[in-house]
């Protein structure tokens, strides 16, 4: 799949918890703040707000404000037998259209009239997929042709500009310049 596909890319679902839960509610719309975040979301903040990352160093930058996966995953893992919808998985952005996965880092994703996300990388799934579907993180983490690992759960970004998004939103991609460097689990 190219990275872009041969339809508007569009924001089908958006998403967000207060709380640290798994699964996150779809809602109507979501706001942008930047610098944050998703207002309202537990993972909204400057400093890194995933408990793990918290435990590690709880000053680290947050990379990883707004959560967007791909609904073209949810088709993959629907002919390997399970159902998954938009949040269920954590994410904050549910797409259709673009293949996020193969987007550079650095590059710029306008959702909707204003509200524009930088990708910062890969989201590194974890076990968590599992408790929520037994045997689904085999589908979520494969590898290559080459044996390399592929993480399949979306990309994580940061809020260079705030604005509401909601579900019918159109993405416009902006490419950062060249030399492109691949994603990489942040």
């Amino acid at each position: 799949m190219s990275i872009l596909a041969k339809v508007a890319p569009v924001i089908t679902a958006v998403s967000r918890s207060e709380k640290y839960t798994f699964t996150k509610p779809n809602t109507d719309s979501i706001t942008l703040l930047e610098g944050l975040g998703v207002e309202g979301d537990v993972h909204q903040g400057v400093t890194v707000k995933h408990r793990s990352r918290v435990r590690r160093d709880p000053s680290q930058p947050n990379l990883r404000q707004v959560h967007l996966i791909h609904s073209e995953l949810f088709d993959e893992f629907r002919q390997a037998g399970y159902t998954v919808g938009p949040g269920e998985i954590g994410e904050n952005v549910t797409t259709r259209g673009i293949d996020l996965l193969g987007l550079p880092t650095g590059t710029r994703l306008h959702l909707g009239a204003e509200a524009v996300v930088e990708v910062t990388g890969l989201r590194n799934p974890c076990v968590q997929i599992d408790a929520f579907q037994q045997g689904l993180l085999k589908h979520a983490v494969t590898r290559d042709e080459n044996g390399d690992l592929v993480r399949k759960t979306g990309v994580m970004s940061v809020v260079l500009t705030g604005g509401v998004v909601r579900p019918g939103d159109e993405i416009r991609v902006e490419l950062p310049a060249e030399p492109h460097r691949p994603l990489g689990p942040v």
